[in-house]
């Protein structure tokens, strides 16, 4: 009678001989299966599951920790590949600015909004159903010789982006982070909308100020040393009140105001199961109120009410 065999195979690889067993599922792995763990080695199925079992690092305000501020680089790649196509084919800052309400003539002119107008013109704006301005403009910027700062009008807020943004993100999470700043700039945009419905206007300097207060915000509610926070948001409100000659005060304040809001949501929301619920109930509450606010002035404008 021939020994029984004491070959041992890889159970992912039966042709393979294997003398290793995985410590969790206790199978044979081969060399190129072995995973190294706390001690010995485990199989690549036990490996995932044992991922998917352990509970992911989260920040103070209940996003996951990254190191890599992605969505930051993503909102400055877009301004800048928006500011190329603005380069290229300038009218696309009159199709895609803020504006809420506007005329258009058939020589390609702008004209102010006005309730009744010859038969030759036609409205545009978000009056005329453009809802997306309302966000589109937070990508746009000033062309390099125009208005007050020119090419400088993207420069610094591209900059302050990159300052504000990457430490608001680290702390935010990426999610989170992306809510804050679209609901910003549709902040800033809205106030516009109610306030100043017939200047066009264009940047991500709403968005902006929306994370400069949720940067005041969080640091208040993680408890850091106010002082130096305090002189940066000093300086944020005297920018405002300096640019009320030279830009829209309407979207640096409709931002400010909406990034403070929800960040105070994110950061005192209860600290447990209800926690994202409650942040994200938030949000859509405060998007639910811009809108109406917008639809009601679009309303009053047109004369629908």
């Amino acid at each position: 009678m021939e020994p029984e065999s004491t070959l041992t195979a890889c159970y992912r690889h039966p042709k393979v001989e294997s003398h290793v067993r995985c410590t969790r599922c206790d199978r044979f792995i081969c060399p190129d299966c072995m995973r190294e763990a706390a001690v010995g080695h485990q199989c690549p199925e036990c490996v995932r599951e044992g991922a998917r079992s352990v509970r992911q690092a989260r920040t103070a305000f209940g996003g996951r920790i990254t190191a890599v501020p992605l969505v930051t680089y993503v909102l400055i790649g877009l301004s800048v590949l928006a500011y190329v196509g603005e380069l290229v084919r300038p009218a696309i800052v009159d199709r895609f600015e803020m504006l809420g309400a506007g005329l258009a003539g058939p020589d390609g002119g702008h004209y102010l909004w006005q309730a009744s107008y010859p038969a030759e013109l036609h409205v545009e704006g978000v009056v005329d159903g453009e809802w997306y301005r309302l966000l589109t403009g937070a990508f746009l910027h000033l062309p390099p010789t125009g208005g007050t700062f020119g090419i400088l009008h993207i420069v610094m807020n591209m900059v302050s982006l990159w300052n504000i943004g990457r430490v608001v993100e680290a702390q935010l999470g990426r999610i989170r982070y992306l809510a804050l700043y679209l609901l910003s700039a549709l902040g800033g945009s809205v106030l516009v909308l109610l306030i100043a419905p017939y200047d066009p206007t264009l940047g991500a300097s709403g968005a902006i100020f929306g994370l400069g207060a949720a940067y005041w915000v969080m640091a208040r509610r993680l408890g850091a040393d106010m002082a130096q926070v305090n002189r940066f948001m000093a300086g944020l409100l005297l920018w405002l009140v300096i640019s009320a000659a030279m830009t829209s005060w309407e979207g640096h304040l409709g931002g400010l105001l909406t990034g403070g809001a929800v960040t105070l949501a994110y950061a005192y929301a209860p600290r447990d199961g209800r926690r994202a619920l409650v942040q994200a109930g938030a949000c859509a509450v405060l998007l639910v109120l811009l809108v109406v606010c917008a639809w009601v002035k679009v309303a009053e404008l047109t004369g629908a009410r």
